[in-house]
């Protein structure tokens, strides 16, 4: 099977095989389409042409996906810095050979060549704005259950004054009783849960916020895009 390929003969349309991103980064191809299931879902995206399948050697069918670039590059932004180097590198490959073009003349050549440098440089671009995020998801990767506000602070490697002020900047949390509370929208979303008891020493009734492994996911990829616009400005 081709690894990059042009779905239901539409020449606008080209992707590559979940298959193919499975050899790429050594993973079972299973797990490779459970990712893919879960970010179309994240993304609310349901378009049939990215579904299709394939025979093994025994002859038995089996489904997989067809990925256009910008999914492709968004799938492989979660895994390992190498493993998102192999793909990008392929991705360049494959294009650089899919319409071979062949100058005439000087200037085409080095309009070729310009050409085939910009595109590097952009994939190279977007691999760094994403590298901050991966980083994070390696250490949450062991992260289980919920947790508190500190805890998510250690995490993230965050000072906790930082974090709380991007809290609060970002509408996320708001100060209520000497302690922070998720605005309503994001309480709904499943970002967080809050535990309620009576304090055995007082006899008062409390309340704690925690971020859900769901909300630490993503406050993780908000807070790395909050520091590289800080770096950047």
């Amino acid at each position: 099977m081709s690894a990059l390929t042009n779905v239901k003969n539409d020449p606008g349309f080209t992707a590559m095989s979940s298959l193919e991103i499975a050899g790429l980064c050594d993973k079972r191809h299973d797990h490779v389409m459970a990712d893919i299931r879960s970010m179309l879902e994240q993304l609310n995206i349901q378009s049939p042409e990215f579904s299709g399948d394939y025979r093994d050697d025994r002859g038995r069918t089996y489904p997989l996906y067809h990925l256009p670039r910008d999914l492709c590059l968004t799938l492989v932004s979660g895994y390992s810095v190498v493993l998102r180097k192999r793909v990008i590198d392929r991705w360049l490959e494959l294009e650089e050979g899919k319409a071979p073009q062949i100058p005439q003349s000087l200037p085409e050549a080095l309009r070729l060549a310009a050409d085939l440098a910009e595109q590097k440089q952009v994939l190279e671009s977007q691999l760094a704005q994403a590298a901050p995020k991966v980083e994070f998801v390696d250490r949450y990767v062991a992260a289980r259950g919920s947790m508190g506000f500190r805890q998510v602070c250690k995490l993230l490697q965050a000072k906790e004054t930082d974090f709380r002020l991007f809290l609060l900047d970002k509408k996320i949390m708001y100060p209520l009783g000497g302690t922070l509370a998720p605005f309503a929208q994001h309480l709904d979303a499943g970002r967080f849960e809050v535990k309620t008891g009576t304090s055995l020493t007082s006899n008062h009734n409390f309340s704690q916020a925690r971020f859900t492994p769901k909300g630490v996911k993503w406050v993780g990829g908000m807070w790395a895009d909050h520091l590289r616009q800080e770096n950047a400005a």
